[in-house]
């Protein structure tokens, strides 16, 4: 019986321990709704983006990709990009989507341009560029040392 209650209150102790740690990660993951307002903006590729990845200006977080959709008219990937309320985006704004380092995940960074004129809500960035593709880019560097004659460049 003795025993019985021990393992008792070690599980408590367990599962308390365990429910802090989870209250702990939610508080310091910022993961929590935003209020603010979506945009969207049209990708030919969107590399390895999904719905929660976060998107920075000058590395600082002013968004989650909320959702991703296929426009089938033009075959385009459609990104809505859920902005912080307190963050106003220029209408020349420029949409990246970028790594976080050759083993990271995908997030999007936005360069905000110069114009005096805001991104409503609901509204386009219409400037995008695509991830850049790792394979395609060591192809183009591995044909580009081959010589004309077809050799790969030794001696």
């Amino acid at each position: 019986m003795k025993r019985s209650l021990v393992e008792t209150i070690l599980g408590a102790v367990v599962l308390l321990a365990a429910g802090l740690f989870l209250l702990y990660s939610i508080k310091t993951a910022d993961i929590a709704n935003t209020d603010g307002y979506e945009v969207t903006a049209d990708f030919s590729s969107i590399g390895g983006l999904k719905p929660g990845d976060i998107v920075q200006i000058s590395g600082v977080k002013v968004g989650t990709i909320s959702r991703v959709e296929l426009v089938p008219d033009i075959y385009l990937a459609r990104v809505h990009i859920n902005i912080r309320e307190e963050y106003k985006i220029p209408t020349d704004t420029a949409a990246l989507i970028t790594s976080e380092g050759l083993l990271g995940g995908q997030y999007m960074a936005l360069e905000p341009g110069a114009d005096e004129e805001m991104i409503a809500p609901g509204g386009v960035i219409q400037y995008t560029q695509a991830p850049q593709n790792l394979e395609q880019l060591l192809g183009q560097f591995i044909f580009s040392m081959q010589d004309d004659d077809g050799s790969d460049g030794e001696l």
